[in-house]
């Protein structure tokens, strides 16, 4: 959104400064006459960039043979504006529709903190018709099995540094 807006901008300035440099006045002379120093025209390409001093509109101007026509630039300003328009809608849309779903509480809760151990977690509160998050611990059944894997892990460990043990003692 900024380099949009940027170069848009960038775009103006070009065009103010050609003006300002005296290419601009010298052109102006070979086309019709500007409405009183309104526009401000620099070359471009196979025509010329009018900048409207008043408005800030930039256009581009071309000998078309029958005549010299200037089409509006697409204004990316106005683009954006509209999209943030939109969005401004949207938002608002949203946050009434939020509004309407919970109250919400204002002011002091006079409930005094608990004093509890620093260290100690505390746990949740939980209100009257919300729902808990309970984590299942593993069972005595899981906790075997996982025992069981580990013990013959190690004892494969094991096995295999004293084969390699006697494989070094033996070579050496």
């Amino acid at each position: 959104m900024r380099t949009a807006k940027s170069s848009s901008k960038f775009l103006r300035l070009v065009v103010l400064a050609f003006f300002l440099a005296g290419t601009g006045h010298a052109l102006a002379g070979a086309l019709p006459e500007t409405d009183n120093g309104r526009y401000a025209l620099s070359p471009a390409g196979d025509g010329v960039l009018r900048l409207d001093t008043r408005s800030g509109a930039v256009s581009t101007c071309s000998n078309t043979g029958a005549g010299w026509a200037c089409y509006a630039a697409p204004d990316e300003r106005a683009a954006f504006d509209v999209e943030i328009g939109r969005l401004q809608a949207e938002n608002e849309k949203l946050k009434a529709q939020l509004a309407e779903r919970e109250p919400t509480v204002t002011g002091k809760i006079d409930e005094p903190l608990p004093k509890t151990d620093s260290l100690k977690k505390p746990e949740p509160k939980v209100a009257e018709g919300e729902r808990k998050i309970e984590i299942p611990l593993p069972s005595d059944r899981d906790m075997d099995r996982v025992m069981a894997f580990l013990e013959q892990a190690w004892r494969r460990l094991v096995e295999m540094a004293n084969r390699m043990q006697k494989d070094v003692t033996g070579k050496i």
